[in-house]
Order: structure tokens, then C-alpha cells, then sequence
């Protein structure tokens, strides 16, 4: 088969004609499949657009160029609908599941997120998945007969499961897991909606997670150069991309910096898919899945890298920890981010009463016991863009840090 043409449907895939459902039972659409309807919904949700100005790793301020969660999302979504279409899946969930992934991150990327599950940690912490899926199920307000996006299990199983299960088949958590247990908000909806905690998820899901990877690191590198973290000769300190560039070097031996990162990243985008594709066809080749339920089912992810690229890959990821998150300009940016998602939550904790009137309870601030004030409060900070949580801060402070 050549590259980029499409797979026939293949039969490990998810159907949406055989779609386990919606929560809430709803009359099918006459002109989209199941998926493609919940595709769509994302598309149109709040949280979809706030993620325009929610960090990635640069807040936003910073550049017009650099990432930001919606940027980031729809790259993810490229890069899952390329895997899906070589592999015969369906592209419309693996789309949704790649724009949906991040709806529960909080303000200012991965820094917000540590601020908020310190400031709960006597009450079920911060899980950024378990926060997407009270996005899809509670959060958004926008069908008169239910909260939330009322998509499929095989949707909601994706957001839920797509990094793997979460427990065994007993219901023990698995390691990641074992110290703090399942997070709360996931347990407790699946308590409602079982979404079989215990299995695989998707291949659709799986193909998505790898996606968001490849992107991060491709993306992250193109952000790092630009920010001038690094140069495109740092990178031959990983062995895969010294690779790519010593290429790029041959075939256009006068190239400005500027190309040669791009074209760094786009063969590194390539080489990452092609190495995807080809181990998730020979893992599929092996084990034989006649249906999605037999992924499920199976006693591995079926979607990875090979061993040599996923060394490449831990590779990248380490060359970007050192060079990129834990440089000192994006360090300072990122603790005083991490105060002022700190200061709110201590402030409206204490001052109830200074959150907006449409998240202020029906029954008033007073009347409502702790553990509700405190899931109200994670809520609307989750919810915020980084401009709003700065513009947030300036009215309930004297001093905001200004985030450069």
C-alpha cells in the first residue's frame, strides 16, 4: 500500500454502526456516523476554544508563533488521522479523541496542573484526565436534556483508558495508580457509565495517545529553536535526530538554521509514523485481533513503537527535560504561574464569595460544605484560559507576576 492511502475498514476497528451507546439514549443523526457526531461536539464545546489560550509550554504571550493547546491538539489530530487512515480505523474517533485529550488541562500547561494537585491533595488531587472527562460529561452546558457532551463509550473509554488500563480485572489499581488509587472523578462516573477499567482501550485511542508523543516532541523542538533554547546542532546529541540532520546537511549543504529545523521536524514527524505504522501492523500481524473487542482484550497495547525508536524517543524526551522544561527562563515563567493558580484557589477558598455569580452554589457560598466548595473551585480554575487566571488574579491582588 502507498503512503497516505487509506486501509480498507479493518475489523479490529471500532464500527460506529456497532457503537456501544450514549448515556443518555439520543435518535441518531441522519447525516453522521456516531463518531463524526461526536467529533463534532468537541469542535463546538467551550473547552475546545478556551484551549486557544491555554499553555503548551510557552504562555501565550510570549510569541504569536509558539504553541498552545488547540494548536498542539490539532497537530495530534493530523498525525492520529495519518496512523489510522495506514491502518484501515476509523478516522473520525481517532480525530476526537486527539482534540479532546487535553479539555481537562487547567491554565498555564503542566506547571497549572502541579499548582492545582498540590492545592488538593487532602482532597483526591488533580488528574488533567479525570478533568477532561467531567468536561465531556458535566461540565459543558450546552443540550437541554443533559450536562456534559452525551458522546459514546468509545469515546468516553478512549479519553479514559487511551495511556492503558487503570486497573486489573478485579479492580486493583495498576502501578501508576496504586499510591493515590483511581482518581476520584474517573471512578465515580464509571460507577454510572462502566467503561471496563480493567481493559485496553481502542486501537483508535492508542493511536491517538502515540500521536500526542510524536507531536510533543516534534513540536517541542520547533518551539525550543525558536525560543532559542538550543540549535539544530544540539540535537545530534540524540543519535535519531544527528541522523536526520547529517541528511538534511547532504541534500542541502547551504540551508538557513530557520529550514533546518523545520526540516528536522518534519522528517522527524515521518520517520516517527512510519515506525508507528510498521510495529503496530506487525504486532496486529502476530496476535491476530478479529474484532476491537479482542484489542481490548489483549495482554498488550497493540499500538507502539518499535525498541530501537522508542529509545530514540526517550531519547528526545530527555534531551528536551534538560534543554527545554527545565531551562531556567521557562522555570521562572512557570513557578510564578504555579503562585498565581495557588493564590486563586487560596482565595476563593477563604472568599467564596469572589467567584463569578454563575459559579456561586443556588442555595449561596455558605451553605455549601467544603469537599462541594472545593470540586466548585477546581472546576472554574481548570476551566480558565491563562489570560483570564492573570486577568483573575490583578482584580482579587495588589501584584500579578508578569509571566516573561
Amino acid at each position: 500500500m502507498s503512503v497516505g492511502m487509506a486501509a480498507p475498514r479493518a475489523a479490529y476497528g471500532c464500527d460506529p454502526d456497532r457503537s456501544r451507546g450514549r448515556q443518555f439514549a439520543e435518535p441518531p443523526s441522519s447525516n453522521r456516523s456516531a463518531f463524526r457526531r461526536d467529533c463534532d461536539r468537541v469542535i463546538h464545546s467551550n473547552g475546545f476554544r478556551r484551549l486557544k489560550h491555554k499553555t503548551q509550554v510557552f504562555v501565550f504571550h510570549e510569541g504569536d508563533h509558539y504553541r498552545t493547546r488547540l494548536t498542539h491538539s490539532l497537530e495530534v489530530a493530523q498525525i492520529a488521522r495519518a496512523i489510522a487512515r495506514q491502518l484501515g480505523l476509523d478516522e473520525d474517533l481517532t480525530e476526537t479523541l486527539a482534540l479532546a485529550h487535553d479539555l481537562g488541562h487547567p491554565p498555564f500547561g503542566h506547571a497549572g496542573e502541579r499548582a492545582l494537585d498540590a492545592c488538593l491533595r487532602d482532597h483526591g488531587g488533580f488528574d488533567h484526565n479525570a478533568q477532561t472527562l467531567r468536561v465531556l460529561t458535566a461540565l459543558e452546558h450546552r443540550y437541554p436534556e443533559f450536562d456534559g457532551l452525551n458522546l459514546t463509550w468509545e469515546t468516553l473509554e478512549g479519553v479514559v483508558k487511551h495511556n492503558g488500563p487503570l486497573t486489573d480485572r478485579a479492580g486493583k489499581p495498576l502501578p501508576r495508580y496504586v499510591e493515590r488509587g483511581v482518581p476520584p472523578g474517573i471512578a465515580e462516573f464509571n460507577l454510572r457509565f462502566d467503561l471496563e477499567l480493567w481493559s485496553f482501550a481502542s486501537l483508535e485511542a492508542q493511536v491517538a495517545a502515540i500521536a500526542d508523543d510524536i507531536a510533543y516532541d516534534a513540536h517541542d523542538i520547533d518551539d525550543g529553536l525558536r525560543a532559542g533554547l538550543f540549535r539544530v546542532d544540539d540535537l545530534r546529541a540524540v543519535p535519531l535526530a544527528a541522523e536526520i540532520i547529517d541528511e538534511i546537511d547532504r541534500r542541502y549543504p547551504i540551508l538557513a538554521e530557520s529550514r533546518r529545523g523545520a526540516e528536522l521536524v518534519r522528517e522527524l514527524i515521518s520517520r516517527l509514523i512510519r515506525a508507528v505504522t510498521a510495529e503496530t501492523v506487525r504486532r496486529l500481524a502476530a496476535t491476530a485481533p478479529r474484532s476491537a473487542e479482542e484489542v481490548r482484550r489483549a495482554a498488550t497495547a497493540m499500538v507502539a513503537f518499535p525498541a530501537d525508536i522508542a529509545t530514540a524517543e526517550a531519547e528526545i524526551k530527555a534531551f528536551l527535560w534538560t534543554h527545554m522544561y527545565r531551562a531556567e527562563r521557562v522555570m521562572a515563567v512557570m513557578r510564578d504561574a504555579e503562585a498565581i493558580v495557588a493564590d486563586l484557589f487560596k482565595r476563593y477558598c477563604e472568599h467564596p464569595a469572589d467567584l463569578p455569580p454563575d459559579w456561586l452554589p443556588a442555595d449561596g457560598p455558605v451553605a455549601e460544605c467544603e469537599a462541594d466548595r472545593f470540586r466548585r473551585i477546581r472546576n472554574f480554575i481548570a476551566g480558565m484560559t491563562d489570560r483570564y487566571a492573570i486577568n483573575e488574579h490583578q482584580r482579587l491582588f495588589d501584584s500579578t507576576p508578569e509571566l516573561r
